[in-house]
C-alpha cells in the first residue's frame, strides 16, 4: 500500500496466513514519532512467550467517535458546504480499504480476552464488504442526506498534493472469517446505523483548520476544466 515493500501485488483478501511485511520499521525515516513502530516484531514478542498465552488482532481502519484522525470529517464538511461533487483521482477512488467501527473492535477485543478458544490465535477484525473509497464516501453522503456526486479525475490533471502517495492496486482487503467462525464475532450494530453515530459525533466534535476554502476555489477551477 505505502509503495515501501518490493514484492508482487496481492489481489485476494488477506487471511492471517497471508505473508507479511518485510521492510522492518517502516515508518523510520518518515514519521519521528514512530522511528521504533513495527507491528511485526510486536507480534513476534507476543506469540513467542511460552508461560503467558496470547492472542493477535489484526485491525482495520477504525472509524467512529474519538477517531483523532477524524477520518471520516474531510468529506463531511464538503458536503455540509453544499459541495455538488467530491473530486477523487480516479485510481485512489477504487482503492479498497478494510474498516471497522470503534465499538465492534471493542467488541472483538472482548471476545478474545474471554474466550479460552481464542488464545494463541491471530485474527483478523473488518466489516465484511471492503468498500472501495468512492462507495465509502457515498456511504457517508447516503447517511448525511447528501444529494452530490463522487467524480473521478487522472492523476495527470490534479495538483501533486492532491494524489495519495500509495499503490492503489494493492487493496487491504482483510478476510475475517476466522474470528467469526471460531468464536461467534459479529458486528453489533449495521453499518448505517454506526455511520450516523460517527457522523453525530464528527459534527459535535469538528477538527480546526481541516479544510482551507481556497481548496474549493482550485476544485471549482478543476472541474471547470474536466467539464463537470
Amino acid at each position: 500500500m505505502n509503495k515501501i515493500e518490493s514484492g508482487p501485488i496481492t489481489t485476494e483478501p488477506l487471511t492471517e496466513q497471508s505473508p507479511l511485511c518485510e521492510k522492518r520499521y517502516p515508518f523510520r525515516g518518515a514519521r519521528p514519532d514512530r522511528e521504533y513502530y513495527d507491528k511485526v516484531l510486536v507480534e513476534g514478542a507476543v506469540m513467542g512467550q511460552q508461560s503467558l498465552p496470547g492472542t493477535i488482532l489484526r485491525l482495520p481502519m477504525v472509524y467512529g467517535p474519538h477517531d483523532y484522525q477524524h477520518r471520516v470529517y474531510p468529506y463531511l464538511q464538503q458536503m455540509r458546504d453544499g459541495r455538488p461533487f467530491i473530486l477523487l483521482e480516479e485510481s485512489f477512488a477504487s482503492w479498497r480499504w478494510a474498516r471497522s467501527y470503534v465499538e465492534d473492535i471493542a467488541h472483538a477485543i472482548c471476545l478474545v480476552a474471554t474466550d479460552d478458544r481464542a488464545k494463541n490465535q491471530i485474527y483478523h477484525v473488518a466489516e465484511e464488504q471492503c468498500l472501495s473509497m468512492r462507495a465509502w464516501i457515498e456511504r457517508i453522503g447516503s447517511v448525511y442526506g447528501w444529494n452530490g456526486k463522487v467524480i473521478t479525475a487522472p492523476s495527470t490533471e490534479l495538483p501533486n498534493e492532491w494524489v495519495p502517495q500509495i499503490e492503489s492496486k494493492q487493496h487491504v482487503q482483510l478476510d475475517s472469517a476466522k474470528i467469526r467462525r471460531e468464536i461467534g464475532y459479529t458486528e453489533q450494530a449495521t453499518a448505517e446505523e454506526s455511520m450516523r453515530r460517527t457522523i453525530a459525533w464528527e459534527l459535535d466534535h469538528p477538527p480546526e483548520n481541516m479544510l482551507q476554502e481556497n481548496n474549493y476555489i482550485i476544485e471549482d477551477k478543476l472541474l471547470a476544466k474536466l467539464g463537470v
